[in-house]
Parts: C-alpha cells; sequence; structure tokens
C-alpha cells in the first residue's frame, strides 16, 4: 500500500468504536470485492488482521479474475468466481456479509437500464437468501443517497424518512429505483426471516484507493488538477452534491455492521462536503491547485444522453449514525489532496 492507504487503514483499525473483536475468528463475504467500497473493506480486515490478529476469514466474489488477484496476493482474501444475477453457493459458514455489488457508471445507466435492475434486484434477491441460509451473524447491503430522488427543497437537511420524486419514465431512474427495491428486499428478509441486515445509503465516496480512470465527477476533477488543466463543466453545475471520503465512510459501514440497528436505514455523509458541482471545481481550482487552473462551462448539444442524474438540492442529515459514535475526519479539500497524493505514488 502507499503511505496514504496506509494511513488510512491504520486509522479504520485504530477506531476504538468499532468492536473489533466480535469479528475474532469470523468468516467475511464481500460482494463487489474489485469496487472502490468492496476493496477498501478488504484492505481494512487484512489490517485489522495484521495489527489486531482477528483471524478474519476474507471471501470475495466477482466476475474479474484479473482484477481480483491483488486481493489474493496482497490481502490474504479468497476469490470466489460468481455472478451474483445466478445462484450463489458458498461452502462453509458465513458469519458477516458485505453486498456492495452493483451498476454504478451512469452510462450504463441509460445504455443498460435491464442489466442495472437485473443486477440490483437478482443479485440481492440471491445474496439474501445466502444470509438467510448461513444464518449470518449481520449483514450490509450498500445503497446510494440517489434513492431519496428529488426532495423538497424547503427541507433544510435529509433524513433517512424523507424519500422525494423519481421519474419513472427516465431510465436513469433504473439504479435509484431498483435501489429502493432492493432496500424493500432487505427489510422483507429482516420481517419475514429476521435477517439481521442493515442498509448503508452512501453519499459520493473517494480518497485514497480509486482507479485513476474513475468515471465520476471527482474522478475528473482530479485528472484535471493533476494535468494542471483547467476544469470543464458539462452542465451549469447546480446540483448539489453530498460526499465522504473512503476511510470515513468504511468506519461508518463498520460500525453499522456491528453496531446498527437490524432493518435500519443510516445515511453516511460528511455534512460539511455538501456542496454544488460549481462550488466543489472552484474548491479544486483554488484551494487544492492553489488558483493555477480555473473552472469553464462548456455544456455539450446531447448532454440529455450522457447519464447525469438530476439536479438536487438535498443535505443529508448524519444524526442517526453520529449516535453510534461515527465522526468524518477528512474535508472534501482534504479528499482531493490525499487522493491525488496516492496517485503520484506519494
Amino acid at each position: 500500500m502507499s503511505r496514504i492507504l496506509l494511513e488510512d487503514m491504520q486509522q479504520i483499525v485504530a477506531d476504538t468504536n468499532i468492536p473489533w473483536n466480535s469479528m475474532q475468528d469470523s468468516t467475511v463475504l464481500i460482494t463487489g470485492a474489485t469496487g472502490t467500497i468492496g476493496s477498501a473493506i478488504v484492505r481494512a480486515l487484512y489490517a485489522a488482521n495484521q495489527q489486531l490478529k482477528l483471524n478474519i476469514k476474507i471471501l470475495t466474489f466477482g466476475r474479474d479474475t484479473e482484477k481480483a488477484k491483488p486481493l489474493v496476493s496482497l490481502y490474504g482474501a479468497e476469490f470466489i468466481f460468481q455472478d451474483i444475477c445466478e445462484a450463489v453457493k458458498v461452502d462453509g459458514s458465513v458469519d458477516y456479509i458485505f453486498h456492495c455489488a452493483a451498476v454504478t457508471k451512469s452510462f450504463e445507466m441509460v445504455s443498460n437500464p435491464v442489466g442495472v435492475i437485473e443486477t440490483s434486484i437478482k443479485g440481492t434477491f440471491n445474496i439474501l437468501t445466502l444470509a438467510k441460509r448461513k444464518h449470518v451473524k449481520s449483514m450490509i447491503y450498500l445503497s446510494s443517497m440517489e434513492v431519496y430522488g428529488l426532495t423538497d427543497p424547503d427541507i433544510p437537511s435529509v433524513s433517512e424518512a424523507d424519500l422525494g420524486y423519481i421519474d419513472l419514465k427516465n431510465p436513469r431512474s433504473c439504479y435509484p429505483e431498483s435501489k429502493r427495491m432492493c432496500e424493500s428486499l432487505c427489510n422483507s428478509y429482516f420481517s419475514q426471516y429476521d435477517v439481521p441486515v442493515k442498509i448503508a445509503r452512501l453519499a459520493q465516496t473517494f480518497g485514497a484507493g480509486c482507479v485513476k480512470d474513475d468515471p465520476r465527477v471527482f474522478g475528473q476533477f482530479s485528472r484535471s488538477a493533476l494535468a494542471r488543466k483547467n476544469i470543464v463543466l458539462h452542465t451549469e453545475g447546480r446540483s448539489r452534491g453530498n460526499y465522504c471520503y473512503i476511510s470515513d465512510a468504511i468506519r461508518g459501514i463498520l460500525l453499522l455492521l456491528l453496531k446498527g440497528e437490524n432493518g435500519e436505514a443510516y445515511n453516511i455523509a460528511n455534512p460539511e462536503a455538501s456542496v454544488t458541482v460549481r462550488e466543489m471545481a472552484e474548491i479544486v481550482a483554488d484551494k487544492v491547485c492553489g488558483g493555477r487552473i480555473s473552472v469553464n462551462v462548456d455544456v455539450p448539444p446531447d448532454v440529455a444522453s450522457r447519464g447525469y442524474a438530476p439536479d438536487v438540492t438535498m443535505r443529508l442529515n448524519v444524526d442517526k449514525i453520529k449516535k453510534l459514535s461515527w465522526q468524518p475526519v477528512y474535508g472534501l479539500a482534504e479528499m482531493y489532496e490525499r487522493m491525488i497524493a496516492e496517485w503520484r505514488g506519494r
């Protein structure tokens, strides 16, 4: 790991609010383990094994054996080639599950909405069925702030009960609507079968460990910062985003796994990192790059086909997860600085 990643992992393991001892000698399954959040969970569990001698067995699901190689060679995980849309099989016991697998690329949401829905719903059904069969101690379903849709702009901060409007005629809605259905599946399995599942509604999460070609807005801005090129916005940048640094989010997810209430959803975001896309671009240009680049707007004629989420105004409320003694550490400028430093190999 880079110095930055090592610092992040050490900070996660050092969080005394996480009851690490309850995971001693356990088996943990992670779907979507080659993705940003899944791989960060693998690294955190590996660091906990190294530092706390927990003897956690790390199982990972995925369909890309090449991407999975570092999980096996560097972090001692066991990789199981598995399409979660098919019935899943795991030999032996499973104590904890992190269900992180999902289609998250915007262009796929508009080009393959049926596939997005299928992966979400079939995959979650199969993983919940596995959780029921294995009598797991706890499971996390990784949801998204997009489940809120368009909320009332007069609400000062959006809590877990403040669901808004989603336009079902828009193919891009396949992602938030399927996430809503998966949350309903989770609650149904808890209600009917006592599957101990918790739901993490993540803000957009980034930092050290993100791949350099990440297509999301933070990846685009970071590449502009690295190359010292002006940031070009393809919208007016009015939509408000909610963000969280990766290691902060992982600490929150682990707290939910071990201390969260079954059948409940929790927002995970840094309230101080709630800004419009334009404001975030200005922070990168001014604070991260010291004013050496600028922000330009160039809205293309085919903007509607690019899969951008509709403009939103919401600020996520995190009072619920703070009751579990969670606090974010890193602000927005630091998120960029740490990710860019890790990209540079520092």
